[in-house]
């Protein structure tokens, strides 16, 4: 386990990230290969990666390359996943290149003692090598992340919805208090659930703050940098629920509402957009549209504009109304 003791400075520097970190999503993704865990929520994402790595040539690179440097184990090096990565991926990726060799050389020689390390592996110590690997890191975000991104935004944006409501409640303890199963708020201290072998440790903020950011395609216990000089931060999973009723939604609910309009119900209980809305049912922008403005008006969805894009959400209502579908209490 690993404890994160706050003080009343902390609470008040600590944030949520507005959006993924695509260099935590891609480490993320990577250990999607490598285990069955959670398989079932990202089936399509997982047909979808594996086709698309075969048609852009990066099938040896996952397995030669990327696999060995991005094993799921207890420890993994801090310099792959830089906190300038929640500014962007090529933030993140000037970051990598501008890390010191020492530390660089330092990191893969822990992770070569913890778990085993490829051979050539101290090769990234070197600028040059490191400059290669990003071109290989863009081509498989390119590849694997970026067909998934909008959905990827979408629940991301759904999971700061809910934890506004916390914070709107309780301020940034109540928010602390609703991130979930794996991380447990006991004043002043988060418990974040760690892996079995790994050791429990203390994290002392000291007027730091902490960066919550949430992950897609992590699966289980939340990720910490294992170096506490380092600037605070979590990722932490975002809670996947079956989604086999969005194809063929629950009958009664249905023949309530129509097809269109329960699939939109049901697609917007992880957040989504219009197009998400409309590709989901199989039907026109437009159309999607009219749906969703039933919905809201309905008092059974909430949009919110965000950027460009508009966002739509279950109301309590809405999420009742879906449960009671689907026979849960």
């Amino acid at each position: 386990m690993l404890r994160i003791h706050f003080t009343e400075v902390d609470l008040a520097r600590t944030r949520l990230a507005s959006a993924p970190d695509p260099l935590f999503e891609i480490a993320a993704s990577l250990h999607r290969f490598q285990s069955r865990r959670g398989r079932w929520a990202y089936a399509g994402w997982y047909r979808t990666a594996r086709r698309q790595l075969h048609e852009r040539g990066l099938e040896r690179a996952l397995r030669s390359v990327l696999l060995p440097l991005y094993p799921r184990a207890a420890y993994f090096p801090d310099f792959r996943t830089p906190v300038d990565a929640v500014d962007g991926l090529e933030a993140g990726l000037e970051s990598i290149l501008a890390t010191p060799r020492e530390r660089v050389g330092a990191e893969l020689a822990l992770l070569d003692r913890t778990v085993g390390a490829p051979a050539w592996a101290g090769q990234l110590a070197a600028p040059q090598a490191r400059e290669e690997f990003m071109g290989l890191l863009r081509a498989y975000h390119e590849a694997v992340v970026v067909p998934h991104q909008e959905q990827v935004q979408a629940r991301i944006e759904a999971e700061r919805a809910a934890r506004c409501r916390g914070l709107l409640d309780g301020g940034v303890e109540g928010m602390l208090a609703g991130l979930g199963p794996m991380l447990r708020w006991r004043p002043p201290v988060l418990e974040v659930a760690y892996p079995r072998q790994a050791a429990d440790r203390d994290l002392y903020l000291n007027g730091r703050g902490l960066t919550l950011v949430p992950s897609y395609f992590n699966w289980g216990e939340p990720v910490a940098f294992a170096d506490p000089g380092l600037p605070p931060v979590v990722w932490y999973s975002l809670l996947h629920e079956p989604q086999a009723g969005a194809a063929d939604p629950e009958r009664s609910l249905a023949n309530l509402l129509g097809r269109a309009r329960a699939v939109a119900l049901h697609t917007a209980s992880a957040g989504a957009t219009i197009g998400e809305i409309a590709r989901a049912a199989g039907v026109s922008a437009s159309a999607a549209s009219r749906h969703a403005t039933a919905l809201r008006d309905a008092g059974l969805i909430a949009s919110v504009r965000h950027g460009p894009s508009v966002l739509h959400t279950l109301t309590p209502t809405g999420a009742s109304v879906l449960r009671a579908a689907r026979g849960e209490p």
